[in-house]
């Protein structure tokens, strides 16, 4: 049993804080995108712009990443190098990222555990480094609406798959608010609410509501 006198108002080790997380992108690329069929291809690119501003609000370390860039894949999705245009885009040829030295490289160049990990497609450019890295003691966080399959089986068995190696499956809402936790955060509530509000849907809608009619400092 737990002695509640030792209990006290901290997050946990499992929680993703600004400070113990890195987020990888891999392989967001036209090519990539024109093989996913396992759901809404814009809702994919909604949902990836949003975790790479996430990253943004909290000053998450970030690595991009592509395949075969210049003779097949295309150029990573402009949108995100948008968020984080400073960034090296590290271009490989293995579909594990994993295997490319540089990449590998930048992940241990963060210093971070946390691995937060989106990519197309699920089924190769996602499993391939999860495991990876799973089997290296990261923890690995897979971002499954920022992410897409050639099929809804292929996704749907690939978030399966990491999932029983030991991977966590999350979205990039969840990403961000797991980031914020505390609405009395005041230094990056303005930040991730105008998140919500670009790439969160009705929930975004709802917040433009209570900002405009009810509380001007509402709570997300």
């Amino acid at each position: 049993m737990v002695d509640i006198s030792e209990v006290t108002a901290a997050p946990g080790p499992d929680l993703l804080t600004p400070d113990n997380c890195a987020v990888l992108f891999v392989d967001h690329q036209p090519q990539m995108f024109f093989g996913t069929g396992s759901g809404d291809r814009t809702a994919i690119m909604n949902a990836t712009v949003g975790l790479a501003k996430a990253a943004r609000v909290f000053d998450v370390p970030v690595v991009l990443s592509t395949v075969a860039a210049e003779s097949f894949s295309g150029p990573i999705m402009p949108q995100l190098a948008a968020v984080h245009p400073d960034h090296k885009i590290i271009d490989r040829t293995t579909m594990n990222a994993w295997e490319d030295v540089a990449f590998v490289e930048a992940v241990k160049a963060t210093g971070r555990k946390k691995l937060v990990l989106a990519g197309l497609w699920t089924e190769v450019c996602v499993v391939l480094p999860t495991l990876s890295a799973l089997a290296q003691g990261y923890e690995v966080y897979v971002v499954t609406d920022a992410s897409g399959g050639v099929s809804p089986q292929a996704h749907e068995h690939a978030v399966q798959r990491i999932v029983q190696a030991g991977a966590v499956p999350v979205t990039w809402v969840q990403v961000l608010l797991e980031l914020q936790r505390d609405w009395a955060r005041t230094e990056t509530y303005g930040a991730v609410t105008d998140v919500v509000k670009e790439h969160g849907g009705a929930y975004g809608l709802g917040l433009v509501y209570a900002h405009t009619f009810i509380d001007p400092h509402a709570a997300g």
